[in-house]
């Protein structure tokens, strides 16, 4: 019984991470955390940027939990551990499929994992911080959603958007 008790806290956290994630990249990344996103919507200079502290406080508190759990305050580290897969799943999909931060060059040509795609491009057809779309990274909603949105935002000026969402 623990054990899937255990894993549906695993379960659980991952998807609360994406609503955590996605108030975290509207509110703090494209507010008042900017100074450290700005670099993620900037060409990047060398293998890193100023954005990947972020992923730096969020394994960090993964680890404090894991540790605390892991210390006798269950269910920390099963939340710890949650946490720890949401990252290694934002890793794949967002650094990996979308930015091409490794050496996999897949361009996904249909179902969820273009529409993840596309979403997270037309995220970056805006310049700056404000007017964005699609804030989730696991999450996507369709593009025409995310079209109608930046033509609700931006009136009828989608020339970026059309030509990064890949359509």
């Amino acid at each position: 019984m623990s054990f899937l008790l255990n894993s549906l806290i695993v379960l659980i956290t991952v998807v609360l991470m994406e609503g955590v994630s996605w108030v975290s990249h509207k509110y703090v990344m494209h507010g008042w955390g900017w100074g450290w996103h700005r670099s993620h919507h900037e060409p990047r200079q060398g293998w890193f940027e100023k954005n990947d502290l972020y992923a730096l406080v969020f394994a960090s508190l993964a680890i404090v939990l894991i540790a605390l759990g892991t210390a006798g305050r269950w269910p920390l580290q099963w939340i710890g551990a949650g946490m720890t897969l949401y990252g290694f799943l934002y890793f794949l999909a967002h650094d990996g499929l979308v930015h091409r931060r490794w050496p996999l060059r897949y361009v996904p040509r249909r179902g969820y994992l273009k529409r993840l795609y596309q979403a997270h491009r037309m995220h970056h057809a805006v310049e700056g911080r404000e007017g964005c779309v699609s804030f989730g990274f696991l999450y996507a909603p369709s593009v025409k959603t995310l079209k109608a949105e930046l033509q609700r935002l931006h009136g009828g000026r989608l020339d970026r958007a059309d030509e990064r969402s890949g359509d």
